[in-house]
């Protein structure tokens, strides 16, 4: 007798094909969304870290700007006290320029000269006198080349005048006053030459 099969095998193999792949794909899924998930932690975290190295250098940047600010002030400073300093400096020096000129001028006068006036602006000095003769004003002119506190000596004019019935010669010179150092104001002055 022949047997005939009549339960549905091809269905049951077809149903167990279809869960085998409704598994598989709940698997790859699962897979997916964890290998999708570790990922997402990884690049997260990467992002987190580079967050915290951007806002740890930005506070060191905000400290360095600080204390460049404070440098900078203090730059400014030193070179407030370094002008102040040298304003004193150029005080203490030119102090006593007066004296020193007036003195250079009288050591320096030779005794046929006589001065009207001397009147300084700035480093230049205006002398006008008289001289008896035209060799006592190349004598004082040489003089004052000689002042380690006068320089340039320039005669602007000389003309011959008379003063009380008596020929002289009124002349007008221009000098420079030297600016002389720290140190060489604190030596003694030096030898001028005396009177001829």
């Amino acid at each position: 007798m022949i047997r005939i099969n009549l339960l549905p095998h091809r269905e049951l193999k077809r149903k167990a094909r279809q869960q085998q792949i409704a598994i598989f794909a709940g698997v790859v899924s699962f897979l997916g969304v964890l290998v999708v998930w570790g990922v997402y932690t990884i690049i997260a975290g990467n992002i987190e870290y580079q967050n915290a190295r951007n806002q740890f250098l930005q506070s060191r940047i905000a400290v360095l700007d600080r204390e460049i600010a404070e440098i900078r002030n203090i730059k400014a400073q030193t070179q407030e006290l370094l002008a102040r300093k040298h304003v004193v400096e150029t005080l203490q020096n030119s102090r006593s320029e007066v004296v020193y000129l007036l003195d250079q001028l009288a050591r320096l006068l030779p005794d046929g000269v006589y001065l009207h006036s001397v009147k300084q602006n700035g480093q230049n000095i205006t002398l006008v006198g008289y001289a008896q003769s035209n060799a006592w004003v190349s004598m004082l002119m040489r003089n004052l080349e000689s002042s380690p506190w006068l320089e340039s000596p320039l005669l602007v004019e000389i003309k011959a005048i008379t003063v009380n019935n008596i020929r002289q010669n009124e002349f007008n010179m221009r000098v420079k006053l030297r600016r002389l150092s720290i140190d060489d104001t604190q030596k003694p002055l030096s030898k001028s030459p005396g009177k001829s």
